[in-house]
C-alpha cells in the first residue's frame, strides 16, 4: 500500500528564474543537500551547485559565516537553477544579507540566535520577501550556553536519561521558539529536530508530528562516513518516511555531498515516495552456486548503466535457482549458469521472453544491446516500463544449462533444480 503522508502546512522556496519547491501539503517529499566549498569561492561553489542539482536535488544549502560569503551570493545565483538555502548561525545579519542577495531560504538555529528582536528582523525581512524559514533544532548546540543554572540543569537532567531529556529539550525549546513567530503573525517555517542518534531523531520527530503542523525537514547530524552514515540515516529516516512524517529530507555524510543526493534519491524511490529517472538495478546474493564473476559483471552493468537516460529496471543472476523468482518485475534480465547467460526481456504483455544465450564473455555486449533497444522501444512509445510483478519462466535447464540440472514443477511452473 502506498504511504499515507502526514497532513502540513505547505511552504514555497524559490522563484520563477531558479524553479519552485513545495515542502509539506500536497508536495512530494523534496531532497535536499548542502555544498562543501566555501560559499565565498564563487567558482567553486557554483560548480558544486550545479552538479548536486544534476544528480537530484530539489534544493542546496551554503554555509554563510562571514560576510564575504553573502557578498557571493547575488553572483552564485546568477550562474544556477536551482533554489538555494543559507545555513545561518550566531550572526543574524548573515541572514538579512543573504535575503537581500535573494536567497530562497533561511536556516536559523535556535541554539544560537535566540535574541527576540534579532529574529524578529529576520521574520520581518523574510515575510517582505515571502521566504519560508526553518528553524533547525540540533544535538550538538541546543543545550543551553550562556544561562549556567539553565545549563547545569539541562546537563543534569541529560545525565539521567539523555535520549529521552534531549528529545524534550529539542522539543522544547523549539516550542519556544515558535513562539516569536507565532507572535509575529508568520507561519511559512520548516521544522528539524537533528542529532547523530537514530532513537532521539526518531523520538524527536514523532514528537514534533504530533505537537506542530509546520512541515519537517528530516536529517541525522554528523552522521560520518558513507559506509556508516548510510545504516545510521536510513535506519531513522526511512522508519519515519514509512509512517509518514517528514517532508523534505537530508543525508549527511563526512563525504562529497553527491552521496548524499545518490542515497537521499534512492530512499525516497525504494519507499515511492519519488518517481525513478534513472535505470535501477537488482542482483541476487553472491553463494556457492555461483558459475560467473557476478560481481566483477555487476559492477560493469553498474557503470553502463549510468549511460541509460531511462528508468529501466535491469536484473542480474548468478544462477537459476532463485533467479527467475527474484527477477519479477525487471524490464531486462540475465540468468547466468555454466559459464552462460540467458537473457531475457519484457514483452508488451509484461512477459519476459527468452531472446538469447550466450557464453560469459558475451553476457555483458548481448545484455547492454537489448537494453539500449527496450529504452529505445520505451522512448518511442512502443514499450512500457513494468509497473507490477509478472511471471518469468525460467529456461530450460537441461536444454540452456547442461545434464547436471533437473526440473521440477510447482504451481505449473518449471523450477530448475541440480540433480
Amino acid at each position: 500500500m502506498p504511504i499515507v503522508r502526514r497532513k502540513t502546512r505547505k511552504v514555497i522556496v524559490g522563484d520563477r528564474e531558479h524553479g519552485f519547491v513545495g515542502i509539506g501539503g500536497d508536495a512530494p517529499v523534496a531532497l535536499q543537500t548542502m555544498t562543501s566549498t566555501y560559499t565565498y569561492d564563487i567558482d567553486a561553489t557554483v560548480k558544486q551547485i550545479n552538479a548536486l542539482h544534476q544528480g537530484g536535488a530539489d534544493m542546496v544549502r551554503v554555509a554563510v559565516p562571514d560576510k564575504r560569503d553573502t557578498v557571493a551570493l547575488k553572483e552564485i545565483l546568477k550562474q544556477v537553477r536551482v533554489p538555494l538555502i543559507a545555513d545561518v548561525h550566531f550572526h543574524y545579519e548573515r541572514a538579512l544579507e543573504a535575503i537581500e542577495a535573494g536567497i530562497h531560504k533561511i536556516r536559523l538555529n535556535p541554539g544560537n540566535i535566540k535574541d527576540r528582536p534579532k529574529v524578529e528582523k529576520v521574520i520581518a525581512a523574510c515575510r517582505e520577501r515571502k521566504i519560508p524559514i526553518r528553524v533547525g533544532a540540533n544535538e550538538g548546540g541546543i543545550v543551553e550556553r550562556q544561562d549556567k543554572g539553565q545549563r547545569a540543569e539541562e546537563k543534569s537532567a541529560l545525565e539521567q536519561d539523555y535520549q529521552g531529556q534531549m528529545t524534550a529539550i529539542m522539543v522544547e525549546k523549539l516550542e519556544e521558539y515558535l513562539r516569536i513567530f507565532a507572535d509575529s503573525d508568520f507561519y511559512d517555517v520548516v521544522l528539524s529536530a537533528k542529532s547523530v542518534d537514530p532513537e532521539i531523531v526518531l523520538s524527536a520527530y514523532r514528537e514534533c508530528s504530533h505537537r506542530f503542523d509546520f512541515p519537517l525537514h528530516l536529517g541525522v547530524t554528523h552522521a560520518g562516513p558513507p559506509e556508516t552514515g548510510r545504516i545510521r540515516s536510513v535506519v531513522a529516516l526511512g522508519a519515519l518516511l514509512a509512517q509518514g512524517i517528514g517532508d523534505t529530507i537530508r543525508i549527511s555524510y563526512a563525504a562529497d555531498p553527491i552521496h548524499e543526493v545518490e542515497d537521499g534519491k534512492e530512499l525516497l524511490q525504494v519507499l515511492g515516495l519519488r518517481l525513478r529517472t534513472e535505470p535501477e538495478l537488482i542482483a541476487c546474493p553472491t553463494c556457492g552456486r555461483i558459475e560467473i564473476d557476478l560481481i566483477s559483471m555487476m559492477a560493469e552493468v553498474r557503470r553502463r548503466l549510468k549511460q541509460i537516460d531511462v528508468p529501466v529496471k535491469v536484473a542480474v543472476m548468478g544462477c537459476v535457482v532463485n533467479g527467475p523468482g527474484e527477477a519479477e518485475g525487471s524490464d531486462v534480465a540475465v540468468f547466468a549458469g555454466k559459464h552462460k547467460g540467458v537473457i531475457y526481456v519484457s514483452n508488451n504483455e509484461g512477459v519476459a521472453e527468452q531472446v538469447a544465450t550466450v557464453p560469459e564473455a558475451e553476457i555483458l555486449d548481448r545484455l547492454f544491446e537489448e537494453v539500449h533497444k527496450f529504452a529505445d522501444r520505451v522512448r518511442r512509445g512502443e514499450a512500457r516500463l513494468k509497473n507490477q510483478k509478472v511471471e518469468i519462466k525460467p529456461p530450460d535447464p537441461i536444454g540452456e544449462l547442461g545434464s547436471g540440472w533437473g526440473k521440477i514443477k510447482k504451481d505449473g511452473i518449471a523450477l530448475p533444480v541440480m540433480r
